[in-house]
């Protein structure tokens, strides 16, 4: 009894640690994320005390990522049943040439043009959503094809010049503002962020589009419309840069046909890096957004370091790099997980 009580303790006392162990495994995996961004916060803050943390810079940051923010959204929604939009960076130039072009030369007022922007942002989800389910065209190639249309119907509206925002009315150039020390286009984020995650963790439905990214014939043959589940991703996508569009037109007060691909490259790094943390191994809406948090601010305080105006171009395709190389390892120790998990 004595041994059998000895053999008992030396187990307990020898599992214990291992227990601790995988527990800050865990929490270093779910939360590293939230980690990274309080020590970026911490180190700038104190290099540029007077500056970096001030309520106009992180004013400015949130107001100046609410695009980039929505537009990783939308990356996100595709991505959780494995497919790719290369559309978004052209159709949010797209979006926003049209909200300034239908105020500016067709006098229409703001909540009607950004009305019209958003079903026709919504018929391009409708687009994409078609070529890849029903046409059975490769997302990447459907999405890619659709991008250029839409970046040359952009500057045929234009002639390829910029649409000066001079006539903008204030209400509509007063979505860049704030209420209070808020900004309104991160309030709109957030908006979209609960909506978003309210979907896919809350809803079976939209827990399902996980089930379709990881094995899309098995979704099938339990019950799941597969086709309708993966275009409404691309319809969701489609209004979140419409929505992006009439603010993006807000802030920069005018309508640039070329502004809308430099977004692309840093949608999807925030996409793919937020799927390292929060819900390791698939993209989902908390770690998208602490992505864009990090990426913006560690940005911002290099470049108050004095970085030149090019170590953005490294910086986002570093990330995007390391982003995919993390999202993969998750993906990989997540599934390892669950092979391990014992089976009742």
């Amino acid at each position: 009894m004595s041994n059998s009580g000895n053999e008992t303790t030396t187990t307990t006392a020898t599992r214990a640690p291992a227990r601790s162990g995988s527990g800050l495994v865990n929490i270093a995996a779910n939360y590293g994320l939230a980690i990274i961004f309080v020590l970026v916060l911490i180190v700038f803050g104190f290099l540029r005390p007077d500056t970096y943390l001030s309520q106009s810079n992180v004013g400015n940051l949130l107001t100046s990522q609410a695009v980039t923010a929505l537009l990783a959204l939308a990356v996100m929604m595709p991505l959780t049943t494995g497919r790719f939009d290369l559309s978004v960076g052209y159709h949010v130039g797209l979006a926003q040439v049209l909200v300034t072009g239908l105020q500016v030369n067709a006098h229409l007022s703001w909540p009607l043009a950004a009305a019209i922007v958003l079903l026709l942002s919504i018929a391009v989800g409708l687009l994409n959503g078609f070529l890849v389910t029903r046409m059975k065209i490769d997302s990447f190639i459907a999405t890619m094809g659709v991008g250029s249309l839409l970046y040359g119907i952009s500057n045929w509206y234009t002639d390829g010049m910029q649409i000066p925002g001079l006539d903008l009315p204030d209400s509509y150039v007063g979505l860049a503002g704030s209420i209070g020390p808020v900004p309104i286009p991160a309030l709109v984020v957030l908006a979209a962020g609960v909506i978003l995650w309210t979907l896919l963790e809350r809803i079976p439905a939209g827990r399902g589009l996980y089930f379709i990214g990881s094995n899309s014939r098995a979704a099938e043959l339990s019950g799941v419309n597969v086709d309708r589940s993966v275009a409404a991703t691309f319809v969701v996508a489609g209004a979140l840069c419409g929505i992006a569009g009439v603010l993006l037109g807000a802030i920069l007060r005018s309508g640039t046909p070329s502004v809308g691909p430099e977004y692309l490259l840093p949608a999807f790094a925030a996409a793919l890096l937020g799927a390292t943390s929060i819900r390791p191994g698939r993209v989902n809406v908390g770690g998208t957004l602490l992505a864009i948090l990090i990426l913006a601010f560690a940005f911002s305080g290099v470049q108050q370091l004095g970085a030149a105006f090019y170590v953005e171009y490294l910086f986002n395709g570093a990330i995007l790099i390391i982003a995919v190389a993390l999202s993969v390892y998750a993906a990989a120790r997540r599934r390892r997980a669950a092979a391990a998990r014992p089976k009742n």
